[in-house]
């Protein structure tokens, strides 16, 4: 399997679905919540499975010049443990370079720390309180 990213709107409104379902339908919330408007200035990178279901996503905005940030990283229920995420984030690293950033920064969810630091991102410091329950943190990696 390899990572790849959307072109089309039919895409991105399956990586929005896979979003929705495991970062946003858990808590409540809405569908509309699973994008902040920025996916056309941002890159999207996904797995799919043999029958066409994104299975793995995640996005890669640029904030400034040098610094890139990992949003909306996403496993498909039943798929964790299988090398997707990782896939998935050695894809957007490797865009970040293409563009020029010199780090990438993310919020990792509590429940993520441990797959971040094994991909070498360090942790800086405890951020918000998303949903008011689900703790981040804010992780970076030099490129």
């Amino acid at each position: 399997m390899k990572a790849i990213f959307a072109h089309t709107p039919e895409e991105i409104e399956k990586i929005l679905e896979l979003r929705f379902k495991i970062l946003r339908e858990p808590w409540g919330q809405s569908k509309e919540s699973s994008s902040d408007g920025h996916e056309d200035t941002s890159q999207n990178a996904f797995v799919e499975d043999d029958k066409g279901n994104v299975i793995a996503c995640g996005r890669l905005q640029t904030n400034d010049a040098n610094t890139g940030q990992v949003r909306y990283m996403a496993v498909a229920n039943g798929m964790q443990g299988k090398g997707l995420g990782k896939l998935v984030l050695k894809t957007l690293e490797e865009k970040a370079k293409e563009l020029g950033l010199k780090k990438i920064e993310l919020q990792a969810r509590e429940n993520a720390l441990e797959f971040y630091k094994a991909n070498n991102y360090l942790l800086k410091e405890k951020t918000h309180l998303l949903f008011g329950v689900v703790q981040h943190y804010l992780m970076e990696k030099e490129l």
